[in-house]
């Protein structure tokens, strides 16, 4: 992540209430995920949704990522 998008996305990651609201879209969207693995009968929707997930868990170290690209500019 650039130094320049990580200072864009910091109000996200920092804010309680934005990081809370992140959060739980990213649990409904995993649940819906998990309900179309379980409903495919493709398996090329079934290897969409497992991805779909796994950006999903991806994005839950976001503040981290963000936080961590922002201190290095800043170092």
């Amino acid at each position: 992540m650039t130094p320049i998008v990580a200072k864009k996305l910091l109000s996200l990651v920092s804010t309680k209430k934005h990081l809370d609201a992140l959060e739980e879209y990213m649990q409904e969207r995993t649940l819906a995920a998990h309900l179309i693995m379980e409903q495919a009968t493709d398996p090329k929707d079934w290897y969409q949704a497992q991805g779909a997930i796994k950006e999903l868990r991806r994005l839950k170290t976001l503040r981290e990522e963000v936080t961590q690209a922002a201190e290095d500019k800043n170092g």
